[in-house]
């Protein structure tokens, strides 16, 4: 979720909140998806590929026009939402459940657009390493997630 933050400030403009807000919002739709049980399939495929995108997105400094960053990031949005429905505990109502992760969601993206911001206020010469190594670190997060090992 940091991740999307990261990269709506690496994009910066309108992107910062655009950028997310389209995650979130498909992560709902992807969250009742979760809760109504509807077969969606290589969910941590999905899950995985969309940390190896942004991942590499940042490491290479990809800027794609905010238009183009929306539909991909919230394509990936719906396996996370899927994740969090489909693994819901019986005891809780599904808006309560539905709202908590919305927040924490919107929360980790702040937190991604602040360490963006950041990084890039600071000197080119430290910010673009920590942000190579940020999205680097991500990529193999990604690969990880895929190939099972996490």
């Amino acid at each position: 979720m940091i991740a999307v933050g990261l990269f709506a400030a690496h994009l910066g403009g309108h992107a910062l909140w655009l950028v997310a807000l389209s995650f979130v919002s498909m992560m709902i739709v992807g969250g009742a998806f979760g809760l109504r049980s509807v077969d969606l399939p290589l969910v941590e495929i999905g899950i995985g590929l969309s940390v190896i995108v942004r991942g590499t997105a940042i490491t290479f400094g990809w800027h794609i026009p905010t238009a183009a960053a929306m539909p991909l990031v919230g394509s990936f949005a719906i396996f996370h939402g899927y994740a969090h429905g489909a693994e819901m505990p019986e005891s809780m109502s599904g808006f309560e459940y539905g709202a908590g992760f919305v927040l924490a969601t919107a929360t980790l993206h702040g937190c991604g657009i602040g360490a963006g911001l950041l990084v890039r206020r600071m000197s080119e010469a430290r910010g673009k390493p920590i942000l190579r190594a940020t999205g680097t670190a991500m990529t193999l997060v990604g690969i990880a997630i895929v190939t099972g090992y996490m």
